[in-house]
């Protein structure tokens, strides 16, 4: 069971932190990007005795996983938050930062952070309908159809965001629990193929916000 007293959710945007403000949880709004959310989870954390339970939470695209992509107005649990980029792109392909000989971080495995294991199945019991798999945070989204196979080929990612590596990674650092969770609002790949439904996201996430708060 999820203290819903400890929960704190950090969102990119006003728009994605409204979602859980309504349900009564903390929120923090931490800007879009990997370095505000790592700024954002280390001022809400740090010097706190009781460390709170830390949600990255927000929109995501899906990425191109066959019968596995989740599809658009989904809830997405994150099994693990992937950095996508750190590393060396060359005409073989890409290395990671990790197989390069320079992890990320000494708990992680690979370019990958996991989740806190209590959360993931707290989560999973209270929010029964979401998928769960891998999510990938990048700094560049993936606006072609090359660019979003390549992600998830690397990754092994469902969908991809911008910050839950470095909340999950922040939080870890001064140890607080913490997890990743997406609503789907589009798919990845050529523009004018994603088919954005931000309304329906939003309201998944308003719906994910309502069980956590009553769990």
């Amino acid at each position: 069971m999820i203290e819903r007293s400890r929960i704190l959710v950090i969102a990119a945007t006003d728009r994605e932190a409204d979602c859980f403000r309504g349900s009564g949880l903390s929120v923090m709004v931490s800007g879009v990007g990997r370095t505000n959310a790592a700024v954002a989870t280390t001022l809400a954390v740090a010097g706190r005795e009781d460390p709170p339970l830390v949600i990255a939470a927000g929109i995501a695209g899906s990425l191109p996983v066959g019968e596995h992509t989740p599809e658009i107005g989904s809830l997405v649990i994150g099994t693990a938050a992937c950095y996508a980029e750190e590393g060396m792109m060359t005409s073989e392909g890409f290395t990671s930062i990790a197989e390069m000989g320079f992890p990320v971080a000494a708990f992680a495995d690979g370019n990958s952070i996991a989740p806190d294991a209590g959360l993931l199945e707290g989560l999973k019991k209270a929010l029964p309908s979401a998928v769960t798999g891998p999510i990938a945070t990048v700094a560049t989204c993936s606006g072609t159809d090359s660019l979003a196979a390549g992600i998830a080929a690397r990754t092994g990612a469902i969908a991809e965001a911008m910050e839950g590596a470095a909340v999950l990674h922040a939080a870890r650092l001064l140890g607080a629990p913490a997890i990743e969770l997406r609503s789907i609002s589009n798919r990845t790949g050529d523009r004018d193929r994603q088919g954005w439904r931000l309304s329906e996201a939003f309201e998944t996430l308003q719906s994910a916000a309502t069980a956590l708060s009553s769990s």
